[in-house]
């Protein structure tokens, strides 16, 4: 087994990054522990808010136990993106620049507002909902460019990206598979994960979809881990062409 600890977080792109949001959840696992779930600090806030997860995860991964979080929302954006604003063919410089032009992680700032061009600059960086990373089609996932339709995953990506730049600048995890497909060991990760590959293969005893979903993330990695099936979805098997791609566009880990 590669990893001690298994996380599994359930995103919203709702209102602000300090709102209390029901659609964001957490379940954590270990080798010996099945997930739980994992209720925000005691305050005033019934639900975990954008910035409280972010600030808790560089808690947990700045800890020396080896940790695997999924997290389900779009890491990175389909090749024609890049291409059509002549980016660097970088994750960290794509990060940057997103938020540079949709500073979601702003206090009071909404997804909408920018789309709204009231904040922001979206329309400098968007795309079009027809636009899909390998992964996607593969997945039968939506667009990250695909906004207002049931399953999107479009507002949680653009209110997510900016707090994986927060991550990634505060802990030295690595981020699967923009930091390589092989995972060093003893390190933890972040990888980006679908939970509709896996929500209705476990039990849902009782859970609402939200907590269904982060629950299936954390029990999906663990299982993965504990079976030796993980390797292989980690270090894909791809065509040199589509790893290449990969490599900037991102990966759904689980996703063959």
């Amino acid at each position: 087994m590669a990893f001690d600890r298994y996380i599994g977080i359930d995103y919203s792109g709702a209102e602000t990054r300090s709102s209390s949001l029901p659609g964001l959840r957490m379940y954590i696992a270990d080798r010996v522990s099945l997930p739980v779930e994992v209720p925000p600090p005691v305050g005033p806030k019934k639900y975990w808010t954008r910035r409280g997860i972010a600030e808790r995860l560089v808690e947990l991964l700045s800890e020396s136990r080896p940790t695997l979080v999924g997290i389900d929302h779009g890491f990175s954006f389909p090749l024609r993106y890049f291409e059509k604003y002549r980016l660097p063919l970088h994750w960290g410089t794509f990060l940057d620049d997103f938020q540079l032009h949709w500073p979601t992680d702003d206090e009071y700032t909404y997804v909408e507002s920018v789309r709204e061009g009231k904040y922001g600059n979206g329309a400098a960086r968007t795309g079009r909902s027809t636009w899909r990373r390998i992964a996607e089609v593969r997945a039968r996932a939506k667009s990250v460019f695909h906004f207002n339709v049931q399953g999107s995953v479009a507002k949680s990506t653009h209110s997510g990206l900016p707090w994986l730049r927060y991550i990634r600048s505060r802990t030295d995890v690595h981020f699967w598979p923009f930091d390589g497909w092989q995972i060093p060991a003893g390190r933890s990760a972040v990888a980006e994960v679908y939970p509709a590959l896996w929500s209705k293969s476990f039990p849902q005893e009782g859970r609402n979809t939200h907590q269904q979903d982060a629950y299936s993330i954390a029990a999906w990695l663990r299982r993965a881990d504990m079976n030796g099936s993980l390797a292989g979805f980690v270090d894909l098997d791809l065509a040199a062409k589509e790893r290449k791609i990969a490599d900037i566009e991102g990966w759904i880990l689980g996703v063959v």
